[in-house]
């Protein structure tokens, strides 16, 4: 496996700055944000697509320092209810499909998108429970005339320009959020469709990250991986429970909280991540987020490196001489 980072942590630093910063730390890839909420500070479709200069350059300062691109990433939602919002995020989304074909990134991590619950809806309606019957009929409409269609066509069209692998961050929030519903999909759509698995936004969720891999590892369908972490807070989880809608900087009100990893989960919960990876065959990337409200990004990031690097296997399994 390689270890990697999600460079939106470094957006305020110049491209060269940021690969350079990287490369110190003994890091071989970069996933790159390519606009919609991400950012791209980066990676500019815009720019690269018209400029071949621009591209040359980009392309250089990679190979100069012997990185590769584990993802580019635009996680949007081009499903929103409202038509101008979805039209800017669905463009963002085509765009950086033609800047993956130009670069050869086979993967593209995404959002799936949520719609309202009508065509007349003004934001969107995420569906968390089946009672009363309302919610159900919502939900059926939403991936019969929404989800489903849309991602074939995109499925197609990411086809035609050589992206095989098109990875849904599973994300409260958004039709596929879990295991069941990534698989769904999957199934509805093709195996394009597959996880950028991300643990940390499973675990407030209840979901145990170890038996989601065996799940997902199962189908093929483990395309990249964030490496972020959750805490959860047990006294507020027994008042409140993990649904939670306090704004992020309220810590010690809220049920979970983003973290750097090993502030979450423990070292030996990360080795077993990594190991299981390892037994469905996942030998790619392992992308470093840093979304942690209690430590500056670099600290964070330099955190996270270390406790990865304890974790992670480099080199392939050798025979088993003992058996």
């Amino acid at each position: 496996m390689k270890l990697g980072v999600f460079t939106v942590l470094f957006q305020n630093k110049p491209f060269d700055e940021t690969l350079d910063i990287v490369k110190s730390y003994g890091l071989e890839a970069v996933e790159l944000g390519t606009g919609n909420y991400p950012g791209s500070a980066h990676c500019n479709p815009d720019e690269l697509l018209s400029d071949t200069q621009k591209l040359i350059a980009f392309t250089k300062a990679l190979e100069e320092r012997g990185l590769i691109i584990s993802a580019l990433s635009c996680h949007g939602n081009p499903l929103h209810p409202q038509k101008e919002v979805a039209r800017r995020f669905h463009e963002t989304w085509r765009k950086t499909v033609l800047l993956a074909e130009k670069l050869g990134v086979e993967c593209i991590n995404v959002f799936s998108g949520c719609p309202g619950d009508s065509d007349n809806s003004l934001h969107p309606n995420w569906v968390t429970c089946a009672w009363p019957p309302d919610y159900l009929e919502v939900l059926n409409w939403q991936w019969d005339t929404k989800l489903v269609p849309y991602w074939k066509e995109e499925v197609a069209y990411a086809a035609q320009h050589k992206v095989r692998k098109i990875a849904f961050e599973m994300h409260p929030g958004f039709m596929v959020y879990n295991p069941e519903t990534l698989l769904k999909l999957r199934n509805l759509v093709g195996p394009e469709i597959g996880a950028n698995f991300d643990p940390s936004h499973l675990v407030w969720q209840g979901i145990d990250p170890v038996e989601a891999v065996k799940v997902l590892g199962k189908e093929n369908a483990i395309f990249h991986v964030h490496a972020k972490d959750t805490y959860l807070d047990k006294s507020n989880i027994k008042v409140n429970g993990v649904l939670d809608t306090k704004p992020y900087h309220q810590v010690a009100e809220r049920s979970w909280t983003f973290r750097s990893v090993g502030y979450g989960l423990s070292e030996a919960v990360w080795k077993n991540i990594i190991s299981v990876l390892r037994v469905v065959g996942y030998d790619y990337v392992l992308s470093i987020e840093h979304e942690d409200c209690l430590a500056s990004s670099q600290e964070g990031f330099s955190k996270a490196v270390s406790c990865l690097k304890d974790c992670l296997f480099r080199e392939p399994a050798g025979e088993m001489w003992w058996a």
